[in-house]
């Protein structure tokens, strides 16, 4: 498969170092991937892991000085000394079932497969939904051929899930089957008395003429004891998606961390000839999150469409970043971001588009529409386009805006009181992006989730 991106357009927080000194640089992230080297796997497994630990060891934690990152400190991040859990912890009972996909279900707690809480039944002949260590030789062989294999493999985050891969939830849709139900990937995070964290990775691969849609979920879990309910913890969660040709991917990816959580997110995905990819995230929890969105474009006539939606309150931080790299000709890409920031809250926004030369009658727009909901809410807003084809059709903007009085005053005058005319605004805002989910009992619980969120609109 030819890539013609170029290594800047996904970038990697480390450039170059002399591969032969491979001396810890950071003692943080020495002392998080201590605890993730595992017991020795399959040889190729293994070495997958050696040169991601490699990389790991040379180099450090991003901070505000570096480009991609210079919105979002991570010095609180650094401060918190994590430990990773080895036992599947005894949880409460978790609402993880959606009734469109109750016998398609994965559920993991803590990055540890937990087949009590999981249900996968009635799928067609051609897919497979399951964790690593249950595939079979030959499917197996299909997971070495993509695990780790997407560009951005070096990016620091993504390298340390790497280096400590032990298990995987894996979806691989044979040539030509249409999946009908929806596929339910659950990822719970159990804070506790001390800091613990997780690196759940998922890989999707759909071969040629296939079609599945895809719900990927993060979510806080309880433990039996309300002293342990809530906790400080961390995710940091990697993603591969492989469209073949001709596929389609409908990809919904919802962030609902605790209030004390940190949330570090990579989606990857690679679109061959005339594949589509239409995506969805949500992002609500944490105390700081971030979620890389990045987008391989390898073949012709791809189709791309993005939708994103953040909310937060309070002292929150969610940062988006997303790269759309269109190398070949008739792509098109489509993306609306909505942000909805409340209180002291600050959200970020990066979205890229690299339309280089061989990439001739592109068709792409990006859009980040922002919603300040409080004169202490902050948001930093750059789109961008990096377009040297000179055939193409682009354009991008942003918009900052607070609730318009001219409509509450309108809403108040059908008898609407001001705090739902307010309430009323806000959720139309968010539906636009959540009614582009395509599971009705999945949108019912976003919009309620919204509603209850109305609060940290206040200053």
């Amino acid at each position: 498969m030819s890539i013609q991106v170029s290594p800047s357009t996904i970038p990697n927080t480390v450039e170059t170092f002399h591969e032969t000194s491979l001396l810890d640089r950071d003692t943080f992230l020495s002392e998080l991937l201590n605890q993730v080297i595992a017991p020795k796997s399959t040889a190729w497994l293994q070495e997958l892991r050696e040169n991601a630990a490699n990389w790991v060891r040379l180099s450090t934690i991003p901070t505000t000085r570096d480009e991609e990152w210079r919105f979002t400190d991570l010095s609180a991040l650094r401060k918190v000394q994590f430990h990773r859990i080895e036992t599947l912890p005894e949880i409460s009972s978790q609402e993880v079932i959606l009734p469109e996909a109750a016998n398609s279900r994965l559920v993991f707690v803590n990055g540890i497969y937990a087949p009590n809480l999981s249900a996968v039944a009635d799928l067609p002949v051609g897919v497979v939904v399951s964790n690593l260590t249950a595939l079979s030789a030959t499917e197996s062989e299909v997971v070495k051929q993509y695990l780790g294999q997407t560009e951005g493999a070096r990016e620091v985050f993504t390298a340390l899930n790497t280096a400590g891969i032990t298990d995987v939830a894996v979806v691989l849709v044979k040539k030509n089957v249409v999946v009908e139900t929806p596929i339910h990937l659950v990822f719970v995070s159990v804070g506790g008395e001390t800091a613990t964290f997780s690196q759940p990775r998922c890989l999707v691969v759909a071969e040629g003429g296939s079609q599945v849609s895809l719900i990927e979920e993060y979510v806080a879990g309880k433990m039996p004891t309300p002293q342990e309910a809530e906790g400080v913890y961390l995710t940091n969660a990697v993603t591969e998606i492989w469209v073949a040709e001709n596929a389609e991917v409908r990809h919904t990816r919802v962030e609902r961390e605790g209030a004390a959580a940190f949330h570090v997110g990579k989606t990857a995905v690679n679109q061959a000839r005339d594949s589509r990819y239409i995506g969805n995230a949500i992002a609500f929890g944490g105390q700081l999150s971030r979620h890389n969105w990045e987008i391989l474009q390898t073949g012709e006539q791809t189709q791309t469409t993005l939708n994103g939606l953040t909310m937060i309150g309070s002292k929150q931080v969610a940062d988006t970043h997303s790269a759309i790299a269109l190398n070949h000709p008739h792509g098109s890409s489509k993306q609306l971001h909505k942000c909805i920031i409340g209180d002291r809250a600050h959200a970020v926004f990066n979205g890229k588009v690299f339309v280089p030369k061989p990439a001739q009658l592109t068709d792409a727009a990006q859009l980040n529409r922002n919603l300040l909901l409080s004169s202490k809410a902050r948001v930093d807003t750059k789109p961008q386009l990096e377009i040297t084809a000179d055939n193409v059709k682009c354009a991008h903007g942003a918009t900052v805006s607070q609730l318009e009085d001219d409509e509450i005053f309108y809403l108040q005058s059908r008898g609407i009181d001001e705090n739902n005319a307010r309430k009323l605004l806000v959720n139309a805002f968010a539906a636009e992006i959540i009614n582009q989910i395509p599971i009705p009992s999945l949108q019912e619980i976003l919009l309620n989730t919204v509603n209850s969120l109305q609060s940290i609109s206040n200053d």
